[in-house]
C-alpha cells in the first residue's frame, strides 16, 4: 500500500479475527487499533493465506462457473414444471428429459407438432427401444402458454450453457501449464477434471504456504471443531471455511459413494453404518483434501489402498468377530491358515 506522508510503499498484513481474539489484552473499541499495532509490533500476528493473483483470477472463474451451473439446473427445473403442467411424462420415460433427443421432441413440440408418433420417432440412441413409452409420455396437453415458457427457458437454458462453455475454455487456458497436477488430483476416486480445478482455484498448487495436510484441513473447515471445557468435549461442529472448496469437496465424496473397491468408498460406508451419510460425505471429503495436499506437494499419483485396507488394519479384530458371530450361531469354528500356491 502507497504511503501518502512517507512517499514509500508499507506492507500490509492480513489476519484472521479469531487470532487476535486469542490473544489476551485490551479489546475495547476504542484501542482496537492500537492494539493490534503493537501485537504486530511483537510478532503476535501472523498472516492469513492469500493466494497470488493468477490463482484468485482463476477462483473467480471457477465460482462464476459454480453460479453458472446452478443457473442452468434452476432452468432445468423450470422447464420440467412447465411440462408437468402440460402433462409431458418425458422424464419419466427418459433418464435425461433434456438431452438430445429431448431437446429435439421440446423443439418440435415448440414448432406446433402435436403427432406423438412423429415426437417418439425422434429418440435417439437406446431412447429408441422405449418408443411406445415416449408415446404416452407425450400424449399431453400444450397449449400456446406452454409453448411460449418452453422456447424462453430452452433459450435461456442454451445461452447459460454458452456461457459456461466459454468460461470452461477459459479456465483450461489458465491451468494448461498445470496440467501435471490436475491429472495428480484426478487419480483420486471421485475427483474429476472440474472438481480438480476447483481444488486448485481454492488451495493453489504450492504447498508449502500450510505447514501440514492437518493445518490445511483446519483452514478449510474440513475438521472437528475443538470445544472443551473442564476436561468434557462440548461439540464437534465443523468450523466455517470456504464454502466453495466445502462445496468441490462434498460433491467429490458423494460421488465416491457410489464406487466400489476403493479405499474412500470403504471409508464412506464405514462411516455411514454408524454416523450417517452426512458425516460420512464430509469425513470422505476431508480424506480427499489430504489426498490432494501430499499428491500436489510430493508430486505423485494416488496409489489406493484399497477396500479391505480396514479389515487387513485390524485383521485378528476382525477375524475374533467373525469368530464370536458364527459362534453365537451354533457353529463350531476352526481356524488354519489357507494353503499357499507357488
Amino acid at each position: 500500500m502507497w504511503n501518502i506522508l512517507d512517499g514509500q510503499f508499507t506492507e500490509v498484513l492480513l489476519v484472521n479475527a479469531p487470532h487476535i481474539k486469542a490473544v489476551p489484552g485490551r479489546k475495547t473499541d476504542q484501542k482496537d487499533s492500537e492494539w493490534i499495532a503493537d501485537l504486530l509490533q511483537h510478532g503476535l500476528l501472523r498472516g492469513s493465506f492469500v493466494p497470488p493473483q493468477p490463482t484468485r483470477e482463476l477462483r473467480d472463474l471457477t465460482r462464476y462457473r459454480v453460479s453458472l451451473a446452478q443457473e442452468c439446473n434452476r432452468i432445468a427445473n423450470r422447464i420440467q414444471k412447465v411440462m408437468e403442467d402440460a402433462n409431458l411424462k418425458l422424464a419419466s420415460v427418459a433418464s435425461d428429459a433434456l438431452g438430445a433427443s429431448g431437446r429435439a421432441m421440446l423443439r418440435a413440440i415448440i414448432a406446433g407438432e402435436q403427432n406423438v408418433t412423429a415426437l417418439a420417432a425422434m429418440a435417439k440412441g437406446l431412447l429408441r427401444n422405449k418408443i411406445p413409452a415416449l408415446r404416452n409420455a407425450l400424449a399431453g396437453r400444450v397449449t400456446d402458454h406452454h409453448r411460449f415458457m418452453l422456447r424462453e427457458l430452452l433459450d435461456d437454458l442454451d445461452h447459460a450453457e454458452a456461457k459456461m462453455t466459454t468460461v470452461e475454455q477459459a479456465i483450461d487456458r489458465r491451468l494448461r501449464p498445470f496440467q501435471d497436477d490436475v491429472a495428480r488430483l484426478c487419480t483420486i476416486p471421485g475427483v474429476d477434471r472440474v472438481t480438480a480445478w476447483g481444488l486448485l482455484s481454492e488451495i493453489g498448487c504450492n504447498m508449502d504456504q500450510f505447514p501440514s495436510a492437518a493445518h490445511l484441513a483446519s483452514w478449510a473447515g474440513m475438521c472437528p471443531g475443538n470445544a472443551e471445557s473442564a476436561g468434557k468435549r462440548l461439540r464437534g461442529k465443523t468450523r466455517k471455511g470456504s464454502a466453495f472448496l466445502r462445496r468441490h469437496l462434498c460433491q467429490a465424496g458423494w460421488a465416491v459413494s457410489t464406487k466400489k473397491n476403493s479405499y474412500l468408498s470403504a471409508l464412506f460406508r464405514r462411516i455411514a453404518r454408524h454416523r450417517g451419510t452426512k458425516r460420512a460425505t464430509m469425513a470422505v471429503g476431508h480424506a480427499i483434501l489430504v489426498i490432494a495436499f501430499h499428491l500436489l506437494k510430493r508430486k505423485t499419483t494416488d496409489v489406493d489402498l484399497g477396500p479391505d485396507y480396514f479389515d487387513r488394519r485390524n485383521a485378528d479384530a476382525v477375524r475374533r468377530s467373525l469368530v464370536k458371530r458364527l459362534q453365537n450361531l451354533g457353529h463350531s469354528v476352526t481356524l488354519a491358515p489357507a494353503p499357499v500356491f507357488s
